[in-house]
């Protein structure tokens, strides 16, 4: 942690972690009020089930249907506690983590003895394939809160705040890993109602998952057969081509050549970096400035804000950390003013994709919103 960038921990009522990242130019003190809230008990570890038709496992978390969907400003979970709103964080915060109330994944992790039922046992169960096989759904959710303010997305960040979210991701990417049975850690971003965002509060989430997810094991077997500088490859191709919408010293962005959708970017490092937590200071300071200017570009592409999905895909915690690179995937449904691109029949049935715009041309139009935005 940046000796300008302050970690304190806490603990909510029901005994759930909260951890604040204060600015470096943070203008709060250093105490934070406690949770005096009286809270119903945690609800149990929700299940997993595998699709024995594919090997998936599919997380069955009924007490995400209580989520609180779209409420009024005075009433937003994400901000400060006031006496009319008993919101999820006591005080005051520049940037604001906690284990999510109605979780996908966990609380209960591997020999915790919760008495929960079986968790996975490593790598080789989740890979083995049967009917019938069900798992507790250990490791943890998090919510990564921004800012205070009640509206707005990383993009609308001061260069500060974006770093200190920046420290947030590879602090909690670092702590997540190490927890017993987590395989991969997935920091993500959702932004815009047409994404299903239930929050318009600035914040983000981080999945630590029980298993090695399935885009990253097709990750892994490509990398098997191409070999482990695939990503080195890739990178190399599209600095030499003409997809490229912004690079830096330590950075480039582009469309990628197989662009599933609309707008799609991906944002590499230029060195091998497994996960946010292995990117070097001078790293996450120009990540800083290149993530805004991308995201601002994006939402110069329109009159109004671009729904969208940032997902930080980060190497498996066991295996495959020589050869998965961190890389941002950058994608929204809009392929238009008006248009939204659904996934119908041929890509939500069958996995087969069907791009609406020329990859090239989309990175046209990018690289020019970026120049302007």
């Amino acid at each position: 942690m940046p000796n300008r960038i302050v970690k304190r921990t806490a603990t909510l009522a029901d005994g759930r972690e909260l951890i604040y990242y204060d600015d470096a130019d943070t203008r709060l003190g250093p105490e934070r009020r406690i949770d005096t809230r009286c809270l119903e008990p945690r609800p149990p570890t929700a299940v997993m089930r595998q699709d024995v038709l594919t090997g998936e496992w599919i997380s069955i978390a009924a007490a995400r249907q209580s989520r609180v969907v779209l409420p009024p400003a005075d009433r937003d979970p994400l901000a400060p506690q006031t006496p009319d709103n008993p919101s999820e964080i006591p005080d005051l915060y520049d940037v604001a983590v906690f284990e999510n109330r109605s979780p996908s994944f966990g609380p209960a992790l591997p020999g915790d003895g919760t008495g929960q039922g079986a968790a996975p046992g490593g790598l080789t169960d989740i890979t083995d394939l049967g009917f019938g096989r069900e798992r507790v759904a250990v490791g943890r959710c998090e919510v990564v809160c921004f800012s205070p303010e009640h509206e707005g997305s990383f993009g609308d960040l001061t260069p500060s705040r974006a770093r200190t979210v920046i420290e947030a991701w590879a602090d909690r990417t670092a702590v997540l890993s190490a927890l017993p049975g987590v395989e991969q850690v997935f920091v993500f971003e959702n932004r815009g109602k047409a994404i299903g965002v239930t929050l318009p509060h600035p914040h983000g989430q981080i999945y630590a998952y029980p298993y090695v997810t399935p885009r990253t094991t097709r990750v892994l077997e490509s990398a098997q057969r191409l070999g482990p500088d695939m990503f080195q490859r890739i990178l190399d191709t599209e600095r030499a081509g003409d997809r490229v919408v912004l690079a830096g010293e330590y950075w480039t962005a582009f469309v990628p050549f197989a662009a599933r959708w609309p707008i799609e970017v991906h944002l590499l490092p230029h060195r091998h970096i497994p996960d946010l937590a292995a990117a070097n200071e001078v790293e996450r300071d120009e990540l800083v400035t290149l993530y805004l200017r991308l995201l601002r570009g994006i939402d110069a592409l329109y009159e109004d804000p671009t729904p969208y999905i940032a997902a930080w895909h980060q190497a498996p915690v066991h295996t495959g950390r020589d050869t998965v690179r961190l890389h941002l995937q950058l994608t929204s449904i809009r392929r238009g003013v008006d248009k939204i691109k659904y996934l119908a029949g041929s890509e939500a049935a069958m996995g087969a994709f069907v791009a609406d715009i020329v990859p090239e041309d989309a990175a046209a139009r990018i690289r020019a919103a970026v120049a302007t935005g």
